[in-house]
C-alpha cells in the first residue's frame, strides 16, 4: 500500500546548501562509480576464468564484488542526476532504492562475517580447511547472507515508508535511507527507532563482534608461528579483508548509530557518502594491490605471465 502522505515523491536535499561542493562531488562520485564498475567486474572475471582462483576466498570475494556492483548501481545514477539537476525522486523510486539499499547493505555485513570465518579456518585449521570450507558449505553461507539481507529489507522498508511524512517531503540526505526518512516524519517514530536499533544490534553489532572474535583467534594462532616469514604470510592473507571491514563498519556505524543533532546529521551525510560510494570503489583496489594471486591472475589473463616449464 502506498503511503498517502507522500503521493508525489520526495525532494532529496543532499548537499544543496553547498552548490559549489555538489559540482566537485559529481566528479568524485562519477570517478568512484567508474572505478567500482571496472574493479569489481575485473575481480569477478578473474575469479571465474582463472582456475587457480577457484577457492572459497575468491568465491566470497566475487560475491562481494557482485554485491558492490548492484549496490552502487541502485542509487549512484540517481545521485549523479540530483547533483547536476532536479533532486526529486518518486515514491516508487524511493521505495525501490530503500529496499535495495537495506537488502544489499545487510548482505554485505553478513558476507564480511562469513569471509572472516573463512580466514579463521584458513589460519587456525589449515589442515582441515578443504574439508570444512567445501563448495556446498560456501554456497550455503553465501545464500544465507543474501537471504538475511532480503528478509531485513522486507521487514524494515514498508515500516519506514508507511510513516506519516511532513508535507514538505524534503529528505535531508542524498539517498532514501532509514535515518533520513525517520527524521522526515511528523508523527510518532518510536516503533521505527526501536526497530532500527534492534536491527543495528543484529546486523551491525553481532556480526562485528563475531569478526573481532575471529581475528582474536587468528592473532593468537599467528603469534604461535615460530618464523617471521610464516607470520607475515598468515597476516597477509587477512590484511585486505581486515582493511575492508574497518572502512565498511566505521562508516556504517557513523551513519546508523549517530546522536541526534544538526552537526551529527551533517557529518553523517559525509560518512554516508563514503559508505555508499567510497567503500565499493576501494574494495577492489585493496584486494588487487595487496594480493599477489590476483595480480598474477590478471597477468595470466593478459597473457603476460609465462608458466614455468615442467622439469
Amino acid at each position: 500500500m502506498v503511503n498517502q502522505s507522500s503521493p508525489v515523491g520526495f525532494l532529496l536535499l543532499g548537499f544543496s546548501e553547498h552548490p559549489g561542493l555538489e559540482r566537485v562531488l559529481f566528479v568524485v562520485v562519477l570517478t568512484s562509480y567508474l572505478l567500482t564498475l571496472v574493479g569489481n567486474t575485473l575481480i569477478i572475471l578473474l575469479s571465474v576464468l582463472d582456475p587457480r582462483l577457484h577457492s572459497p576466498m575468491y568465491f566470497f570475494l566475487s560475491n562481494l564484488s557482485f554485491l558492490d556492483l548492484c549496490f552502487t548501481t541502485s542509487f549512484i545514477p540517481q545521485m549523479l542526476v540530483n547533483l547536476w539537476g532536479p533532486k526529486t525522486i518518486s515514491f516508487l523510486g524511493c521505495f525501490i532504492q530503500l529496499f535495495i539499499f537495506l537488502s544489499l547493505g545487510t548482505t554485505e555485513c553478513i558476507l564480511l562475517t562469513v569471509m572472516a570465518f573463512d580466514r579463521y579456518v584458513a589460519v587456525c585449521q589449515p589442515l582441515h580447511y578443504a574439508t570444512i570450507m567445501h563448495p556446498h558449505l560456501c554456497r550455503q553461507l553465501a545464500a544465507m547472507a543474501w537471504i538475511i539481507g532480503l528478509v531485513e529489507s522486507v521487514v524494515q522498508t514498508p515500516a519506514t515508508l508507511h510513516l506519516p511524512f511532513c508535507p514538505h517531503h524534503q529528505v535531508d540526505d542524498f539517498v532514501c535511507e532509514v535515518p533520513a526518512l525517520i527524521r522526515l516524519s511528523c508523527g510518532d517514530t518510536t516503533y521505527n527507532e526501536i526497530q532500527m536499533a534492534v536491527a543495528s544490534v543484529f546486523i551491525l553489532v553481532v556480526p562485528l563482534s563475531l569478526i573481532l572474535v575471529s581475528y582474536g583467534a587468528i592473532t593468537r594462532a599467528v603469534l604461535r608461528i615460530n618464523s617471521a616469514k610464516g607470520r607475515r604470510k598468515a597476516f597477509g592473507t587477512c590484511s585486505s579483508h581486515l582493511i575492508v571491514v574497518t572502512l565498511f563498519y566505521s562508516s556504517v556505524i557513523a551513519v546508523y548509530l549517530q546522536p541526534k543533532s544538526p552537526y551529527a546529521q551533517e557529518r553523517g551525510k559525509f560518512f554516508g557518502l563514503f559508505y555508499a560510494v567510497g567503500t565499493s570503489s576501494l574494495n577492489p583496489l585493496i584486494y588487487t594491490l595487496r594480493n599477489k594471486e590476483v595480480k598474477r591472475a590478471f597477468k595470466r589473463l593478459l597473457g603476460k605471465e609465462v608458466e614455468p616449464r615442467q622439469s
